[in-house]
C-alpha cells in the first residue's frame, strides 16, 4: 500500500501559479501511476492529469491542457502539479491518487490509493 499526502494549496489571484505535491510513503512510488483529481463545490469529482510510473505517458483533461503539468520524482517519492494561468474555473480540493501498473485512465476507480486533499482557491 501507498498513503499520500498532498500540499501546496492556497489562495492565489487569477492569472497566477501554484504547485502541488504530493508525498508518498510505504510501497514505493515508482510502482504506482499517478493521477491528480478535483472536485469543486456542488460538482462532481474531475480527472485533470495523469502521469505514467515510469513518466513515458501524460494526459491532461482539455480545461487544463497547456496551463498544467503533472511531473515526478520517484527517487523522492513525490508527485508535482504546477499551475499557471489559474482562473476562478480551477477552485477545488485537488486529489492526488495512485493506481497499479497496467490500469492507466481517467476514471477515478482506476487508482486504489488518494489523499486527503488541497484547497486551491483562484480569486478575482
Amino acid at each position: 500500500q501507498v498513503q499520500l499526502v498532498e500540499s501546496g494549496g492556497g489562495l492565489v489571484q487569477a492569472g497566477g501559479s501554484l504547485r502541488l505535491s504530493c508525498a508518498a510513503s510505504g510501497r514505493a512510488f515508482s510502482t504506482y501511476n499517478m493521477a491528480w483529481f478535483r472536485q469543486a463545490p456542488g460538482k462532481e469529482r474531475e480527472f485533470v492529469a495523469l502521469l505514467s510510473y515510469n513518466g513515458d505517458r501524460t494526459y491532461y483533461a482539455d480545461s487544463v491542457e497547456g496551463r498544467f503539468t503533472i511531473s515526478r520524482d520517484n527517487a523522492q517519492n513525490t508527485g508535482y502539479l504546477q499551475m499557471n494561468s489559474l482562473t476562478l474555473e480551477d477552485t477545488a480540493v485537488y486529489y492526488c491518487a495512485a493506481g497499479e501498473i497496467g490500469l492507466i485512465g481517467t476514471a477515478a476507480d482506476l487508482y486504489d490509493y488518494w489523499g486527503q486533499g488541497t484547497q486551491v482557491t483562484v480569486s478575482s
